[in-house]
């Protein structure tokens, strides 16, 4: 078995995905959240980090967790009850902890978005979605019956999808960003698409949708956020030769 050192992979994603060039909301907390004694042999990837995936981390013998949402979005003590259980499963089965979140979502290959435009066929994708200091997501034109992309969508991330039926039958210029970016339809609207697929979104922009002429898609915010910690997990597994593996713990929603 490969033994790598945590340092250099940590050095190489900080690097890969510029993770402190990245301006993400206040309180996410990027990079190294948690370390080990130092060594790599396994890597677990996971969307979440939670004391269910870290149980299921530990089970597969992984010191080495990558995932999109960490541990850290703001004050997190005191480290009691649950909590406790978590950090000591960590710390006695020397399980390092590395998350990444608007870094993934935005990097061009290994990211969330772009990744799921490659499983939707969406070729020669431009930047999209303008946020805190750069595009987010991607946009690509096509010409897709509206039904047909929503099973396209459904088979690409195993999930059930909801769409909002506001813009036209056929879908010519569709964006993506993955997660919870429901909230930003009219930000969507304003940029061009017809077409906006993301994870999920309040009640409210049903009638929204509606009003702005565009069609929404709801492709779950677990299920379209799996993409970014299986590539990146892949990518260093193929560079550092370490196996790797998906723990599969969906919320649906």
């Amino acid at each position: 078995m490969s033994k790598n050192s945590l340092a250099k992979l940590v050095e190489y994603c900080d690097r890969t995905l510029r993770t402190a060039e990245v301006q993400d909301y206040e309180r996410a907390a990027n990079g190294l959240q948690v370390e080990n004694s130092g060594v790599v042999t396994r890597i677990a990837a996971a969307v979440d980090a939670s004391l269910t995936t870290v149980q299921m981390a530990v089970h597969q013998r992984a010191d080495l967790m990558i995932v999109h949402h960490g541990l850290f979005w703001g004050p997190s003590h005191p480290w009691t009850g649950k909590r406790y259980t978590l950090l000591r499963l960590l710390l006695e089965h020397d399980v390092a902890v590395y998350s990444s979140h608007l870094p993934l979502d935005a990097h061009p290959l290994l990211g969330n978005n772009a990744q799921l435009c490659s499983a939707l066929g969406l070729r020669k994708t431009k930047p999209f979605f303008f946020e805190r200091g750069m595009h987010l997501g991607l946009q690509a034109r096509a010409d897709l019956d509206r039904k047909a992309l929503a099973v396209r969508l459904a088979k690409a991330t195993g999930s059930p999808v909801h769409t909002i039926p506001g813009g036209p039958t056929r879908c010519r210029r569709i964006g993506v960003v993955t997660g919870g970016a429901g909230a930003e339809v009219k930000k969507a609207a304003a940029e061009g698409v017809d077409t906006f697929i993301t994870g999920e979104g309040p009640h409210w922009t049903y009638a929204l949708a509606e009003e702005l002429g565009v069609n929404v898609l709801y492709g779950g915010h677990y299920a379209t956020e799996t993409f970014g910690v299986k590539a990146l997990a892949a990518h260093l597994s193929r560079k550092y030769r370490v196996p790797w593996m998906f723990l599969d713990h969906p919320t649906g929603l």
